[in-house]
């Protein structure tokens, strides 16, 4: 029995064909193997503002260009690249009891796709395919809960008010007894507040947070954390600045207050964790999180795939976008 499918399928894919510069180019897929790949289509699929700005701009140093590389990625650094990782699709052919499910997977903007059947995760049939998107920016969120040890009854501060801001604002005010402030240059206030969260523009004196998480990818922003910071408290550093310097101020009492800098990164799962959790579980549970309808409040923009040439790039420098949806 041949258990290869032969129909040629097409499929179309965002490229970032050369700096700044976007563009649809077709292919026609490989020979399906239905006894370990599924095909599929896209229903939607979200962009990661902040890396994809930073990829649009060819901000990737070469020094990171191979721990970069997103699953599945096509191309390389600076360009021509195919690139992106918050993909929902629905099951066309495989395995019978996958057919018409929808599913999560770690691919590129592509309106078609194959992949192995291992690299995609059920979406709970509650959560609504669009809020699915954020499944990657909650992970990062979970992870960088787990990094930072944060515990009931702690004051936190988040500097940066994206989508990762906000919802790692959404899961620690869930902690019993915390109180969480969120601080932002752009009025994030209804969202804080709609999350549990108290909102600001800029830190009041004396906010001396027992722990801190910073978001923003700004020198400002960071600037603005540690001063946050009580003493001997710690300061999760949740950004990534591609190749940009950034020049920080530890004159003042960075050093008096014994306060800790600590990078968190979703890369890797954090030591007393990965006994335990594997990278599909914490997939999972990232899905699960999204159980929640004050979520779609982060789904600020929908773009018609076809229209994401033109329409996407304004978008990445608008600082009102939170998570962008490309719509197939």
């Amino acid at each position: 029995m041949n258990d290869k499918a032969t129909r040629t399928h097409s499929a179309k894919g965002l490229w970032l064909v050369d700096k700044s510069k976007y563009a649809i180019l077709p292919e026609n897929l490989p020979d399906l193997d239905k006894k370990t790949e599924i095909l599929l289509k896209m229903t939607a699929s979200g962009v990661s503002r902040g890396t994809e700005r930073l990829v649009f701009n060819a901000r990737v140093p070469m020094s990171e260009y191979q721990r970069m590389r997103a699953p599945h990625q096509r191309g390389d650094f600076p360009s021509p690249v195919q690139y992106g990782y918050c993909a929902c699709a629905t099951v066309l052919d495989g395995p019978a009891e996958l057919i018409g499910k929808s599913v999560f997977s770690l691919h590129p903007h592509q309106d078609f796709f194959i992949t192995d059947i291992k690299n995609v995760t059920l979406i709970p049939p509650h959560i609504p395919t669009q809020r699915a998107i954020l499944a990657p920016n909650m992970e990062t969120a979970l992870n960088g809960l787990w990094d930072s040890g944060v515990s009931a009854g702690d004051h936190v501060t988040i500097v940066g008010g994206g989508v990762l801001g906000l919802l790692l604002a959404f899961l620690i005010a869930q902690i019993p007894a915390t109180s969480v402030t969120l601080i932002d240059t752009q009025d994030r206030s209804r969202l804080a507040q709609s999350f549990g969260a108290k909102f600001e523009q800029q830190p009041h004196e004396g906010l001396e947070a027992d722990l801190v998480f910073h978001t923003s990818a700004s020198e400002a922003g960071l600037q603005t954390a540690i001063a946050c910071a009580g003493a001997e408290s710690r300061i999760m550093e949740m950004s990534w600045y591609g190749d940009r310097e950034t020049t920080l101020s530890l004159g003042g009492a960075f050093h008096s207050k014994r306060l800790q800098l600590i990078s968190s990164q979703v890369g890797k799962i954090p030591h007393h964790q990965k006994e335990r959790w594997t990278y599909l579980r914490r997939m999972q549970k990232a899905l699960e999180l999204l159980d929640d309808v004050r979520l779609d409040q982060l789904l600020t923009h929908q773009i018609p795939f076809m229209e994401a040439p033109s329409r996407l790039p304004p978008l990445l420098d608008d600082p009102q976008a939170l998570a962008i949806t490309l719509l197939y």
